[in-house]
């Protein structure tokens, strides 16, 4: 059974390096939403050459994909009706293994799983909603244990680094909604203040956490900004302290800003806007994360959605309209992108996970 949890809008000392261990190969998993399948590619660690590996169909329109912490569960949002979470098992060699399909609330724009894996958290753009269910050992989801109505157009959910404060983007509300989260129980209730708020029309979309866990930076679609917000850890509370422009110089089109990302060294940050298919680069300065503009560089047609490796190396861009995947190489030492090449996928791929297989 779910239970219903009304929400009312009452209720660094460094820069964090990350080094990745030895691994057998970098496998990158690609959700191709029109043509209903996952992509699964072998990226080469040496030449940033992409190759394939399967195509694995599943039953909807398949876009945002999860992986659990310990890298043995994929997660698929299916996003026709009837809404749905498809589980996969991550073989050794990358492939996939569908474990079952379960029901969710809603269709889903964004899914993450708290960092003990036993928790999947979903947000609901067009549901206005945000819902947590139960991951079992074997990777089977639960029925939604848990629903939270939202304001307008939920759009990302995750937790912190250390697992006690859950965050949710309601894009049509202008709000980031800050609350507590007991990893024991599933319990999530609202944090005080329970919102962080943006200025009309913003429209915070993606976030990520520095890796050093003390800064948010958050992507606005509707204005096309980036903010960078400061992160309390011990009283789960952001506050907004910069904010730059995550657009193209001359841009005079109308902002869709998507994603966002930092390298695991936490020295450079990108964002991808779709209407100028555009990534947008940043130096990432001092303990408080302040944003440099490094550079703006062209990626495929409408990038939705783009991720980057553990090592820090790679990014990899998908084109909704273009039905590729770009890989840019990172200077470990400026942060600049160079176009490898380009990989054709499925029709309308709509999100990028890389995983690192033993």
């Amino acid at each position: 059974m779910r239970s219903l949890v009304k929400w009312t809008s009452a209720a660094v000392a460094s820069l964090g390096v990350v080094t990745s261990a030895a691994h057998a190969a970098t496998i990158v998993y690609v959700s191709n939403a029109d043509s209903r399948t996952i992509s699964v590619l072998k990226l080469n660690e040496e030449s940033g050459k992409l190759s394939s590996i399967e195509d694995v169909p599943v039953t909807g329109m398949v876009m945002p994909l999860t992986v659990s912490p310990d890298r043995k569960y994929l997660f698929a949002s299916l996003r026709s009706k009837p809404y749905s979470v498809a589980s996969f098992r991550i073989e050794g060699d990358g492939r996939l293994t569908p474990v079952a399909t379960s029901p969710l609330p809603e269709s889903m724009a964004n899914l993450s799983t708290d960092k003990t894996g036993h928790f999947l958290f979903a947000a609901s753009y067009g549901g206005n909603l945000i819902s947590e269910s139960r991951i079992g050992p074997d990777g089977v989801v639960a029925p939604a244990n848990l629903v939270i109505p939202t304001k307008p157009k939920a759009h990302a959910i995750k937790t912190d680094p250390s697992n006690r404060w859950l965050f949710a983007t309601n894009l049509g509300g202008d709000i980031v909604m800050q609350c507590r989260f007991d990893a024991k129980t599933g319990a999530i209730t609202p944090n005080d203040p329970p919102t962080l708020d943006f200025p009309k029309q913003a429209g915070p979309r993606h976030f990520v956490f520095h890796p050093n866990g003390h800064v948010v930076y958050v992507v606005d679609e509707l204005d096309g900004k980036l903010e960078t917000a400061s992160f309390d850890p011990e009283r789960g509370t952001l506050a907004i302290r910069q904010t730059v422009s995550a657009v193209p110089a001359g841009f005079s089109g109308t902002p869709w800003a998507a994603d966002v990302h930092t390298t695991p060294d936490g020295r450079f940050l990108y964002a991808s806007e779709r209407t100028s298919s555009t990534l947008i680069a940043y130096r990432i300065d001092g303990p408080d994360g302040r944003l440099s503009p490094l550079g703006e560089y062209a990626t495929e047609k409408q990038p939705r959605a783009f991720a980057v490796d553990s090592s820090g190396r790679y990014l990899l861009s998908a084109g909704q309209l273009s039905n590729a995947v770009s890989v840019h190489r990172i200077d470990p030492q400026t942060g600049q992108l160079t176009r490898l090449g380009s990989t054709l996928v499925g029709k309308n791929p709509s999100w990028v996970e890389i995983v690192d297989v033993e």
